[in-house]
């Protein structure tokens, strides 16, 4: 095998095919919200009916999305994947006629939440790799790190190539073309069955010959410590809502809106580099410890953004201190997927990772509209300091379930007294 960690992950058969397929369906992830914004605020002239819009779909995929991963858990990734996927493919070509057309405002709420079934694509990724790689926790922990990484580019050229689409054909052009590549990529992806893990909703024969299915287990959320590893998650989505409407509202306010997207982007791409940095790395101590490292590094490189606008007020400082800041983000997400992974009942894994994403989405919204008080109330300068108590809210829930899950030390053993003394 190669000595590579990520070579010889996709020396693995198959596993470069449905990787190939799943970046391809990822990648419109990033493109959709932005596509939909520009669409609708273009035709209908209001940004704030865009931004309902948007957040009515966040809203229903956090509803919508644990229910789609059950049934991906428990009938199989192809067969539940494909359909959900077509439902979502709909969605959103509903969308763009209703906006087209001049439908109703209602119309256009119904549409977007209907792209709520389309499946955690990253999450079904990650269940391969833990099926391919059960029982070699380096192996998994340089999956988790390279998806982790692969996630991080996916929205960092989403939005980018989305704009580009809409400025340069036609306002529609984003949606319509993230639709082709959303169903190409999960095609891709459900056809490479021989890595799929099996369904956990067979039936199995009791001694007696008859037929029984087999019995499920508990909801990842009644497992030790998922609660406030979810309750992390959250925290963690709300300092990137919060830097991304900050960030914006800064170069808006020094002039340079348009640089914004570049400058979000470096935040994106130190956090990608140090993914796969980290994935490559032999992983020592246990979970919980290592989450609390990155959950303190991630707080204290939050501050340096803060630290650059207040003492340069300068948007290039600002830029080198959010590319130096993201270098802690994904190996906290990479720690805490494995946690996930770790404390999800086997046969629930895609819904366990779902809960993550979806505690990580709607700390993203609350992130952004702290965010905007903030610089709405505080100025975008101050604005910064909504990310950094986001950080540190997640290393006090990082540091409250390592206390919780530390295990008392045995008492000492009583010396034995011999009979009769």
């Amino acid at each position: 095998m190669p000595r590579n960690p990520y070579a010889r992950l996709f020396a693995i058969p198959g596993a470069t095919a449905f990787t190939v397929g799943n970046l391809i369906a990822r990648l419109p992830m990033g493109m959709f919200s932005v596509s939909a914004v520009i669409m609708i605020s273009g035709a209908r002239g209001s940004y704030a009916l865009a931004g309902a819009v948007t957040a009515t779909g966040l809203a229903a995929t956090a509803v919508v999305a644990p229910w789609t991963a059950r049934l991906v858990d428990r009938h199989g990734q192809a067969r539940v994947a494909v359909p959900a996927t077509a439902f979502a493919a709909l969605g959103s070509l509903s969308l763009l006629l209703c906006v087209r057309y001049g439908a109703p405002d209602w119309t256009l709420f119904a549409s977007y939440a209907a792209t709520a079934t389309t499946p955690n694509t990253g999450g079904m990724s990650r269940a391969r790799w833990a099926h391919l790689l059960k029982g070699d926790a380096p192996a998994v922990h340089t999956a988790n790190s390279f998806e982790q990484a692969a996630d991080e580019l996916c929205f960092m050229l989403g939005p980018v190539l989305a704009a580009f689409l809409c400025g340069a054909l036609f306002p529609q052009a984003g949606t319509l073309i993230g639709v082709v590549l959303l169903l190409t990529g999960v095609l891709v992806f459900a056809a490479q069955r021989a890595t799929e893990p099996p369904p956990r909703g067979r039936t199995e024969t009791s001694p007696g010959g008859r037929t029984e299915a087999s019995p499920e287990s508990p909801s990842p959320l009644r497992a030790r410590g998922m609660p406030a590893l979810l309750v992390a998650f959250l925290a963690t989505g709300a300092v990137f809502g919060s830097l991304e409407v900050v960030t914006i509202a800064f170069a808006d306010a020094q002039g340079h809106k348009s640089a914004a997207g570049a400058v979000l982007a470096l935040q994106a791409a130190g956090s990608c580099a140090a993914g796969l940095v980290y994935g490559a790395v032999r992983p020592r101590g246990p979970l919980v410890r290592r989450q609390l490292l990155c959950g303190a590094a991630m707080a204290a490189l939050m501050t340096l953004p803060l630290l650059s606008v207040t003492v340069t007020d300068s948007l290039i400082a600002l830029s080198g201190a959010l590319l130096i800041a993201g270098m802690a983000t994904a190996p906290t997400m990479v720690t805490g997927m494995t946690l996930v992974q770790e404390r999800t009942p086997e046969d629930r894994l895609n819904e366990g990772m779902t809960l993550a994403v979806t505690g990580l989405l709607g700390g993203i919204a609350g992130g952004a509209a702290g965010g905007g008080w903030a610089v709405e109330h505080l100025g975008p300068a101050a604005g910064y300091g909504v990310p950094v108590a986001a950080a540190c809210c997640a290393l006090l829930v990082s540091s409250a379930q390592a206390c919780a899950t530390r295990t008392p030390a045995p008492p000492p053993a009583r010396p034995r007294v011999p009979n009769g003394t």
